[in-house]
């Protein structure tokens, strides 16, 4: 059976944070220091195999996963350094683990990165319409208080990409779309221009890199975090699976909801049950966990050009 990590465990390392996938943990002081790095401080972000549908984090994990997920991240961490810091220090995760510890296991799931203040909305950037954007256009005729042309159709693209916050909900609960003006009256006018101008400026890139391999970006959310100066870095997870809308181009089709290179056989098989979308989840069958792992392997692998077993 291929290995699995469903919860990272690190004595002597605190943890931070676990949320539906990534156990955040706070690296001793000194460690950057170390590094060569100052006194800079640092954490440890694991992406695990769990997996969430619907705001619940279900009792199967997807083997590799978090692998994948991590090196998608990484992958446009770099691609896109140009454009907007990334949070990544490029500090060898093996030399951080605590005594004992199987650093195979952490080699290609675990970064070390800046400790950052997290901005408090999830920055999203549509190109199309769909989720649920396409449900409160059919609603109001307007996303995040953005008023949008007549008569558009599910899954068509929009006249030009538009940034929709949200709020950025516990684990179990679930985010709201919010208007800019809500926005900025939350984080600030100035941060909240520079949110938004990152996020439609890192969408812009990855809709055109993914349109060269024959996949649309339909979707995607970031979170960023500012530093002790109030520099703006992206962080977290960067355009992988989870936190992206990625369609075929070839099967793309207007008035429809196409196929996507994530968690969709998940959703499908959950909305056959009679399942209330709350805590506990449901077992998964061996065959939606291996076509979902299939599926985040070829996203990968059309991606970044990485293939895995």
């Amino acid at each position: 059976m291929r290995p699995y990590l469903l919860e990272s465990d690190l004595p002597g390392l605190a943890l931070r944070h676990r949320g539906k996938v990534r156990d955040v943990f706070e690296l001793p002081a000194g460690t950057s220091e170390a590094a060569g790095r100052g006194a800079e401080p640092l954490l440890l972000i694991v992406a695990t195999d769990r997996l969430s549908a619907f705001d619940v984090v279900l009792p199967d994990p997807i083997p590799g996963k978090g692998e994948m997920l991590c090196q998608i991240s990484n992958f446009w961490f770099g691609q896109t350094a140009h454009l907007v810091p990334n949070h990544l220090t490029g500090i060898d995760v093996a030399g951080v683990l605590p005594p004992g510890v199987d650093a195979s296991l952490y080699a290609k799931r675990a970064v070390v990165t800046k400790k950052l203040k997290p901005v408090p909305v999830e920055a999203i950037a549509r190109g199309y319409l769909i989720g649920s954007g396409w449900k409160d256009y059919q609603r109001t005729g307007r996303v995040s208080g953005i008023t949008l042309p007549d008569g558009l159709q599910q899954a068509e693209q929009l006249p030009q990409p538009i940034f929709t916050p949200s709020t950025k909900a516990a684990v179990g609960d679930h985010d709201e779309n919010i208007d800019f003006d809500t926005m900025v009256r939350a984080i600030g006018a100035d941060l909240a221009e520079q949110v938004r101008d990152a996020t439609l400026r890192l969408y812009a890139f990855a809709r055109d890199y993914a349109a060269q391999r024959g996949i649309i970006l339909a979707d995607t959310k970031f979170e960023f975090g500012t530093d002790a100066d109030g520099r703006l870095y992206v962080m977290d997870e960067m355009l992988t699976p989870d936190s992206s809308r990625y369609w075929p181009a070839d099967e793309y089709e207007i008035g429809t909801s196409p196929p996507s290179f994530d968690k969709q056989f998940v959703r499908d098989y959950l909305e056959t049950l009679d399942w209330t979308k709350t805590a506990p989840g449901p077992r998964l069958p061996a065959e939606v966990i291996e076509r979902t792992r299939a599926k985040y392997a070829e996203a990968l692998q059309r991606l970044a050009g990485i293939s895995v077993d």
